[in-house]
């Protein structure tokens, strides 16, 4: 049996509690989500740098080039799929740019000095 006149709801204490709960969690969330973030753009980049390092070496092999040569973008372009180009090239995540670099060294990245270190290796 109900009491009469007994009150429905919560209590500012309850509601407090609870709101000081998803304070504690959104303060533990938002970091990692902010870090999720930046290591899957540094992995996407280090990911282009692979394709623009793979295209190099198709370069040099269908064009019977040494490794000493330095391609440009117009010649590494149809390596790559169109619709992610920016000036012949990947683009980058970040908003940095990509250096193709000789056949026989890595490319790089604007970004390689940053804390996330956006460099093949």
């Amino acid at each position: 049996m109900k009491k009469q006149g007994a009150a429905k709801g919560f209590t500012l204490t309850e509601i407090m509690l609870v709101l000081l709960i998803l304070g504690f969690l959104a303060g533990m969330a938002v970091p990692n989500f902010v870090q999720a973030r930046l290591n899957s753009r540094r992995n996407a980049c280090i990911n282009n740098l692979r394709i623009i390092q793979s295209a190099k070496d198709q370069y040099a092999v269908e064009n019977g080039q040494p490794d000493s040569v330095t391609p440009t973008t117009a010649d590494l372009s149809p390596y790559f799929k169109s619709a992610q180009l920016n000036n012949g090239l990947p683009t980058e995540p970040m908003g940095g740019t990509y250096t193709p670099g000789a056949v026989s060294a890595l490319p790089t990245c604007s970004n390689s000095a940053s804390p996330n270190s956006h460099a093949l290796t």
